[in-house]
């Protein structure tokens, strides 16, 4: 076979799986997701009232999953749903249930209601996450109502541990996020907030107190209420950027992060990389330059671990990993900032390594000077 009929042969497999993929996009299920600022706001129960509303329409609903963590209200509105029963396992010697990701497939209804939606899963599950089951369940062709708290997103993750103290160990990557067809925010102000508390309707009489103390102070509140407020604001930017006609967005918007091996400031960066890129709908890519001072054999077995984390982490944000060798690190910024089109690129704060080593090389004049030629953004990330 010569090189133009395998050529043609080549087009036409890329072709049919181009098709294949378009019928895929068709057929999957819509996702819906409510988030909030805090537990107690109210996701689940307005998910439960809109299955009862879907079942008064007509729509098969099932609840895959609720978790009503004890509230009467929430409990009293499960009355006349169908529920999906839990699936069982033995772990450590206790009986735990999981959603029945299995049974909701087989099942098959129009739509399902799944809470919990940065859930960890027993160890011996098929995912290791529930929103993994949940992909798994639109992929089936099932429309999917699900919750989370702005807390369990994973580029906020540096904010939200600064504003209650707490690193939230649960998390969910902004991607899933990004594929929810619809994401509607459910808001209190902090004073309703702290009287639902009060009340008994959050926790039990036991908690309150203690609630009060910690994670429920208003300036808390107020704080996690914008984060939750922009988040449900950049997602509908996202949407009218993707329903637009193309002629009229602005320039398509690419991204550079650029980190060292100073593995807590490569995190802060990546993460607030991955938030500039989520606001714009845009791509973004997470570059690495390693000099000779910075070989494998030449950093601590503690440094390459970390570095091989941040990768993870850019990765599971949506970032494609460069790793470019390079004795000149401005010289290596410059020249992947050209070849992939980079219109911005993020570094750290002038009192990082990074920047210092920037600043001491020659390069760097000729850095901006290219930069501004290209009309090329440098963002100092603090």
């Amino acid at each position: 076979m010569d090189q133009e009929q395998n050529g043609t042969i080549l087009d036409k497999d890329q072709n049919v799986q181009h098709f294949l993929e378009l019928i895929r996009q068709s057929r999957r299920g819509k996702f819906k997701i409510y988030i909030g600022m805090s537990a107690g706001v109210g996701k689940t129960f307005r998910m439960l009232q809109e299955a009862h509303t879907l079942l008064r329409s007509g729509v098969e609903v099932i609840i895959g999953y609720i978790e009503t963590h004890g509230r009467t209200e929430t409990e009293a509105l499960l009355q006349g749903l169908p529920v999906l029963p839990r699936r069982k396992l033995f772990y450590k010697g206790k009986e735990l249930d999981e959603l029945d990701v299995q049974g909701v497939i087989n099942l098959h209804p129009e739509v399902v209601v799944i809470d919990e939606l940065a859930h960890t899963n027993i160890e011996g599950s098929k995912n290791e996450k529930r929103w993994q089951d949940v992909m798994d369940i639109l992929d089936a062709g099932i429309n999917v109502i699900s919750a989370v708290n702005i807390q369990h997103i994973e580029s906020l993750n540096e904010e939200i541990k600064n504003i209650t103290g707490v690193e939230v160990a649960e998390r969910i990557p902004d991607s899933v996020l990004e594929e929810a067809d619809e994401v509607v925010n459910i808001d209190l102000t902090a004073d309703e907030l702290v009287t639902r508390l009060k009340e008994g309707r959050i926790y039990t009489a036991d908690k309150i107190n203690i609630a009060l103390q910690n994670f429920f102070q208003p300036e808390k509140i107020l704080q996690l209420r914008e984060l939750a407020l922009k988040e449900v604001a950049s997602q509908v930017e996202r949407k009218i950027e993707t329903e637009l006609p193309r002629g009229s967005h602005p320039r398509a918007e690419r991204f550079l992060a650029c980190i060292s091996s100073n593995h807590e400031t490569a995190k802060k960066v990546i993460r607030k990389t991955a938030r500039l890129a989520s606001y714009y709908c845009s791509r973004w890519w997470l570059l690495y330059v390693q000099t000779p001072k910075e070989d494998g054999d030449k950093i601590g077995l503690a440094a390459q671990r970390h570095l091989i984390n941040n990768f993870k982490l850019a990765t599971e944000l949506g970032a494609e990993v460069i790793r470019v060798k390079q004795s000149n690190i401005a010289k290596g910024i410059m020249e992947t900032a050209e070849s992939r089109g980079i219109t911005t690129i993020c570094i750290g704060k002038p009192h990082l390594s990074l920047y210092n080593v920037i600043m001491s090389t020659a390069v760097f004049n000729q850095l901006l000077t290219k930069l501004a030629a290209s009309d090329i953004d440098v963002v100092i990330l603090s």
